[in-house]
């Protein structure tokens, strides 16, 4: 398993169980950390800080395309390995599309019931499709660098854009070509 296989597990393991225990995430990710015990990697840590920097979005985006599936009814597990694999596709621009839906898999079919890798694997790949119609802002200051255990602020989030909004039929107008 590479070093960052085992920090997305590591990820799951801090975001599933503050869920379960209705704590914050960055809380028990900090005391996680002093612990170290088992160890939290760099990696593992920022995938718990991005995926809380990106809640509302993620959660949001994983509620509209899971077809059939309320998200507060999916398994707790893989409620955090869709989110952990949402943050990794849409705003990790080091990580590869493909390892980011191939790794969330692999986590559901090692940590959940039959079904999960293909709802995952499903749910994932829906969102790589409409990526490119997604208003998302992947510059650094949208993904902030907060030390173990401090709050995100409501301005720390990245805007949503409004589905309902109407477009701008000027800018979708094709070009009147010249005579």
């Amino acid at each position: 398993m590479s070093a960052r296989s085992k920090a997305r597990k590591r990820a799951l393991d801090i975001l599933y169980e503050a869920e379960m225990r209705g704590e914050p995430a960055l809380a028990l990710l900090a005391d996680r950390a002093a612990q170290a015990s088992p160890p939290v990697s760099p990696y593992a840590a920022e995938l718990v800080r991005g995926v809380q920097a990106h809640s509302e979005a993620i959660d949001e985006l994983l509620s509209a395309y899971s077809q059939g599936w309320v998200l507060d009814r999916m398994p707790a597990v893989d409620r955090n390995i869709l989110r952990i694999g949402a943050y990794e596709l849409l705003w990790r621009a080091d990580v590869p599309d493909p390892v980011a839906i191939s790794e969330a898999v692999v986590l559901a079919g090692d940590l959940s019931t039959d079904s999960s890798s293909a709802f995952v694997n499903g749910l994932l790949a829906r969102l790589l499709e409409i990526k490119p119609t997604l208003d998302l802002d992947s510059s650094p200051a949208a993904e902030p660098d907060l030390a173990p255990g401090s709050e995100l602020a409501e301005s720390d989030l990245v805007p949503e854009s409004d589905p309902a909004a109407e477009p701008d039929p000027a800018a979708e107008a094709d070009p009147v070509p010249e005579a």
